[in-house]
């Protein structure tokens, strides 16, 4: 069993940054897959990124490349999602995922099945 512990979230001006930190607990993150997705308000879940924790690939979705970084850190078992040149509408409910091996398409919620608890990220507009 993985537990996902988020922290990081808060309130930014446009155009600031923060930095999202998910950790693992139970075991660690070899052969996974990680990612975050967001939630707004009525909107569904919406992949953001994700990483293969082994061999480093990391897919983008078209809305964050180039602002967001996913990176991890193996001596603390903990997965990142820098974000920066944040902009109103990437205010969500932030959620890191995983997954064991590379099962089922990285960019759909139902791909993973280990969930943190999802932490607040408001970029007022």
């Amino acid at each position: 069993q993985v537990q996902l512990v988020e922290s990081g979230g808060g309130s930014v001006q446009a155009g600031g940054s923060l930095r999202l930190s998910c950790a693992a607990s139970g075991r660690t993150f070899n052969n996974y897959r990680l990612a975050w997705f967001r939630q707004a308000p009525g909107k569904e879940r919406e992949f953001v990124a994700s990483v293969m924790w082994n061999d480093g690939i990391t897919y983008y979705s078209d809305s964050v490349k180039g602002r967001f970084t996913i990176s991890g850190d193996s001596a603390k078992n903990t997965v990142f999602l820098l974000m920066n040149s944040l902009k109103p509408e990437d205010t969500a409910v932030y959620y890191c995922a995983a997954r064991s091996y590379a099962i089922g398409d990285y960019h759909l919620p139902t791909s993973y099945n280990y969930w943190g608890q999802g932490n607040q990220v408001t970029v007022p507009s």
